[in-house]
C-alpha cells in the first residue's frame, strides 16, 4: 500500500484538515470517561503545529442526526480535554462548512461533530469539495473509520490539493501490511468470539494465508462439532459445521492446521458462582457448557505461538472475564507478550484482554479500529484507505 505520509509533507504556513477519530465515551453529565483515542491523535496535530501549520481538526462523535447539533453530538467536552494535552486553548468552531473562520500558523481548532453535517454519511460530493477548499493539506487520520466511505473519510481526500495518512493511519497501514501482506512465517491467526457466521469472511479469507489458524470461544465449539465432538450445551452454530469443515479441509490441503481443543473447562451455567471442571474434550456430558480451554490444550496453543514469526489475534479463547474462565486467554496473552514475533492485535474483547493481562507494552501493535481492523482482515478494500492510495502520485 502507498499512500503520503504526514511526516514527508511540508506543513509550514500550510491550513491542515486532519480527520481524527475523537468518538470518546461520556458520562451522563458529558465527562469524558476514556480518552485514549483523543491521545493518539495528538503526535499528528503536535508536528503540524510543530512545524507552523494552522490546525483543523474535525471528528464524528454518537450517531447525530444530520442537520442539527444536539446536547449529545457536540464536541466541546473534546475541545476541552485536547486542550489540556496539547497545553494551549483550542477553539470549537461551529457552521464551519462554507468557511468564514480563521485559524494562524501554530494554532488549532476543533470543527465541529462532522456527522452532524448534511451528506456526510452519504458521501455527499459538493460538501467534500466544501470541505476540500478549506484546507492546503488533508490527512486522515481516523483509522477506526476507514471501512467508512463518508464525507469527511473519502470524498474530501479526492479534492483536497494534497491527501495523506497522519501518524495514527500511517502505523495502522504500516503495522497490518507487514502482519498480512509480508508476514515472517510462521503466521498465526487466532480468531475467537461467540459466532463463526460474524466472522466466516475472516476466517476463510486467513484460512488462504496463514500456517495456524487457532480459533477459540463459540467458533471453536462449532468447529469440534465439525471434527465429530460432543459439546453438550455449549454455544455453537450446527448449521455452520459444513462451512467450519471446509475450513479445516482447505487449511490441510495447504499443509496448515486449525489445532482444536483436546481438553475444555465445562460448568452448567455462565456466572461467577459456576463451578469450573477440566476434562478431556471427549467427556463433554450432554448439559456441560464449554467455556474455556483446558491446561493442555492452552500449553499446545502456546508452544505454537512461541514458535511463530508473526501473530494476528482477534478475540479470546474463553469467558476470560470470569476468573475460573480466564486461564485459556490468560496463557495465551503470556505467550503472545514473550514471543519474539511480530504481533499485532485489535478488535473490543481482545483490547479488555490485553488491558486485563496487562501486556499492551509486549504486543507488537494494538490496532485502534474495531470494524476497520476486521474488514481488513477479510482482504475487504478499505475505502478510506483506497481514497489515500488514489492520491499518492497526484
Amino acid at each position: 500500500m502507498q499512500v503520503k505520509k504526514l511526516n514527508e509533507i511540508d506543513v509550514r504556513g500550510k491550513k491542515v484538515f486532519i480527520r481524527a477519530d475523537l468518538n470518546v465515551p461520556q458520562d451522563d453529565a458529558g465527562n469524558i470517561t476514556e480518552d485514549t483515542r483523543i491521545r493518539a491523535s495528538i503526535p499528528s496535530i503536535q508536528y503540524c503545529l510543530d512545524n507552523g501549520a494552522a490546525v483543523m481538526i474535525t471528528s464524528h462523535l454518537g450517531r447525530p442526526t444530520e442537520g442539527t447539533v444536539g446536547p449529545d453530538d457536540t464536541l466541546a467536552p473534546v475541545a476541552v480535554r485536547m486542550g489540556q494535552l496539547l497545553h494551549r486553548p483550542v477553539r470549537l468552531i461551529a457552521d464551519w462548512v462554507e468557511g468564514g473562520f480563521e485559524v494562524k500558523p501554530g494554532e488549532v481548532v476543533l470543527l465541529e461533530n462532522c456527522r452532524c453535517n448534511v451528506g456526510e454519511k452519504k458521501n455527499n460530493e459538493e460538501l467534500a469539495k466544501k470541505m476540500a477548499a478549506l484546507c492546503d493539506v488533508y490527512v486522515n487520520d481516523a483509522f477506526g473509520t476507514a471501512h467508512r466511505a463518508e464525507a469527511t473519510t473519502h470524498g474530501i481526500a479526492r479534492f483536497a490539493p494534497v491527501a495523506c495518512a497522519g501518524m495514527l493511519m500511517g502505523a495502522e497501514i504500516d503495522a497490518l501490511s507487514k502482519a498480512l501482506h509480508a508476514p515472517k512465517r510462521p503466521l498465526v491467526a487466532i480468531v475467537g468470539g461467540s459466532k463463526v457466521s460474524s466472522k466466516l469472511t475472516i476466517l476463510k479469507s486467513l484460512a488462504d494465508k496463514v500456517d495456524q489458524l487457532i480459533v477459540g470461544g463459540g467458533i471453536a465449539n462449532t468447529f469440534l462439532l465439525a471434527s465429530g465432538k460432543r459439546i453438550g450445551e455449549s454455544l455453537a452454530e450446527p448449521e455452520l459445521v459444513k462451512e467450519a469443515q471446509a475450513i479445516m479441509d482447505m487449511m490441510k490441503a495447504r499443509g496448515a492446521e486449525v489445532p482444536l481443543p483436546v481438553d475444555v473447562v465445562v460448568a452448567d451455567e455462565v456466572s461467577a458462582l459456576a463451578r469450573a471442571n477440566r476434562i478431556s474434550v471427549d467427556e463433554v456430558g450432554p448439559h456441560d457448557r464449554i467455556l474455556d480451554v483446558g491446561p493442555k490444550t492452552a500449553a499446545k496453543l502456546s508452544e505454537i505461538i512461541a514458535n511463530a514469526g508473526t501473530i494476528v489475534w482477534n478475540g479470546p479463547v474463553g469467558v476470560f472475564e470470569l476468573p475460573q474462565f480466564s486461564g485459556g486467554t490468560k496463557m495465551m496473552a503470556s505467550a503472545i507478550a514473550h514471543s519474539e514475533a511480530f504481533s499485532i492485535a485489535g478488535g473490543g474483547d481482545t483490547l479488555a484482554a490485553i488491558a486485563k493481562f496487562h501486556i499492551a507494552e509486549d504486543v507488537g501493535y494494538i490496532s485502534t479500529g474495531g470494524g476497520a481492523f476486521l474488514e481488513f482482515l477479510e482482504g475487504k478494500t478499505l475505502p478510506a484507505i483506497a481514497a489515500l492510495e488514489e492520491r499518492f502520485s497526484a
